[in-house]
């Protein structure tokens, strides 16, 4: 069995390998410009998600495809997702970030959001791929909370399940209960604050117009201090689970890592902020599909290095490198019953 877990090549500017410069560094650097198309992509049960498609997209329907799932609160304008889909997209890629329920131009239709098990709609958007660029080879990544739904979708759904190569997963919750019990200690708690506040908002817009069948009023809302308390009284009850603690159980990604069979790049931060120390040491053995790189620093979602005499996202040469190594497909999915689909490198 070949060794799957990796130190990451990521190697931080001197100064600035402090676990909270470098999750906010990103924020406060110049973001490229992307132009989009936005698609509103109908789902089964009556709401939407919004698909940002990265402009101009390529001519060709063999093009390859690159699917991004974004974070709690993320969006198209998160530094990542720019640096991702633009990386992406100068290498010829169709590339798409899919917005989670309420997180796009508009409300969703539905009493519900989402949330970091929701594998639904990610299996909806895939099975909607496959019928539209039935040739092209399709690779998905997920930030944060989107890697930790990716995980769980790829390995729920087997090695053939989906008309897809391969996923990437980035610093990704995958003990979804310790993670929202580091963000409510020390300086995490910044972190914390920002993320309840967006989420709050938007709960508060509902419950103003009677959209949500939640025994909460405002000034309820406003007293929640904690995203287990949050969990607790607002995303378990709308989406069926039972307090916040079956929710991180049966939504957490982490215990299923020895079951994941397609080809799966995991990238980690040692000194991540929403994440306790050693990760990995609390979680089952990765498959022999993973491939496990951790880096001792880069925070959440930052990974600046020095390059080019300035700063640059190291994430973007590192996913610019896997998707490179990808091969086409042999055959359109899914009759992958010959040739099965290969990459080279890592």
């Amino acid at each position: 069995m070949r060794e799957r877990r990796h130190e990451a090549d990521f190697s931080p500017p001197r100064g600035l390998n402090n676990a909270h410069v470098q999750t906010l560094l990103p924020r406060l650097l110049p973001r490229p410009p992307l132009a989009r198309e936005v698609e509103v992509l109908e789902l089964p049960d009556g709401d939407f998600v919004e698909l940002n498609w990265a402009s101009p997209q390529p001519a060709d329907p063999e093009a390859p495809v690159f699917v991004l799932f974004h974070g709690l609160e993320g969006s198209f304008d998160s530094p990542y997702a720019r640096w991702l889909l633009s990386a992406a997209s100068h290498l010829g890629w169709r590339a798409v970030l899919m917005h989670f329920r309420g997180c796009g131009s508009q409300p969703n239709r539905l009493p519900r959001a989402y949330h970091s098990g929701d594998t639904a709609d990610a299996y909806w958007l895939f099975g909607h791929l496959a019928h539209r660029f039935p040739k092209a080879l399709k690779v998905a990544a997920g930030v944060s909370l989107g890697g930790n739904m990716l995980l769980k979708l790829v390995a729920e759904q087997g090695g053939d399940g989906l008309d897809l190569a391969g996923a990437i997963v980035i610093s990704a919750p995958l003990d979804l209960a310790a993670s929202a019990d580091r963000l409510h200690q020390g300086f995490s708690r910044i972190y914390e604050r920002h993320l309840l506040s967006a989420l709050k908002r938007k709960v508060k817009y509902k419950l103003d117009r009677d959209a949500l069948p939640l025994p909460l009023d405002a000034r309820g809302l406003a007293n929640l201090d904690s995203l287990r308390a949050y969990d607790d009284v607002v995303t378990a009850p709308l989406h069926g689970f039972d307090g916040a603690e079956d929710y991180y159980q049966r939504a957490s990604a982490g215990p299923l890592l020895g079951d994941v069979e397609l080809p799966t790049l995991i990238l980690h931060a040692d000194d991540d902020p929403f994440m306790p120390a050693s990760l990995y040491d609390r979680l089952p053995a990765p498959s022999p599909a993973v491939h496990l790189e951790i880096a001792r620093f880069g925070g959440h979602v930052g990974f600046m290095e020095w390059r080019n005499r300035r700063l640059e996202p190291w994430l973007a040469r590192r996913i610019s490198r896997e998707l490179k190594s990808w091969s086409r497909p042999a055959i359109p999915w899914p009759g992958r019953a010959g040739p099965h689909l290969t990459r080279s490198g890592s």
